[in-house]
């Protein structure tokens, strides 16, 4: 089986290139931007040196207001990424929205079907260093996630969650 590769090209972006964008939004040396056609930016955003903002050729990436995401992030949004407002993200988490199928042993798992799902991070959220939020969470209003968590499953608002897989271990209210 063959496969032709192309390229989603340099990451290098101009302001006028994306979808929507506010006032004030930041973007600090070394973040690359794909499909900027497809993300929609609120005002007051901070975007850390070296992270990766990977949209994709269908589905948005949105950002609400004064959302601070650090740096060395990686969010692919493929499957729709939406982000809140007033949204802490800690250095190196990775956002992912799409996965492989699983389609047996005589097929590359490389080769297999794409599956793609939303990920949703409600308003007032914070996300700890280096944490995965795989394909297909919610995560709740105003939930923590603690640092180096693993979130396989959705998190209901106003918890605090950590660990791989993460775990709700209580309620903030």
């Amino acid at each position: 089986m063959s496969k032709i590769y192309k390229s989603h090209g340099s990451g290098q972006f101009a302001v006028t290139d994306f979808a929507r964008i506010g006032e004030n939004v930041v973007f600090e040396g070394g973040v690359l931007v794909f499909h900027p056609e497809n993300i929609e930016l609120g005002s007051n955003i901070y975007v850390g040196h070296r992270t990766i903002l990977k949209a994709y050729f269908k589905n948005r990436l949105s950002i609400g207001d004064d959302t601070w995401i650090g740096p060395n992030c990686y969010f692919h949004s493929a499957g729709g990424l939406d982000i809140g407002k007033r949204v802490g993200i800690g250095p190196n988490v990775q956002i992912l929205t799409s996965s492989h199928a699983e389609e047996g042993v005589d097929k590359p798992i490389l080769f297999s079907t794409l599956s793609f799902k939303m990920v949703i991070i409600e308003d007032d959220a914070d996300i700890g260093i280096g944490s995965v939020i795989l394909p297909g969470v919610t995560i709740g209003k105003g939930v923590q996630i603690g640092a180096g968590s693993v979130v396989t499953k959705s998190v209901p608002p106003y918890s605090v969650a950590f660990g791989n897989p993460a775990r709700v271990v209580r309620s903030r209210k």
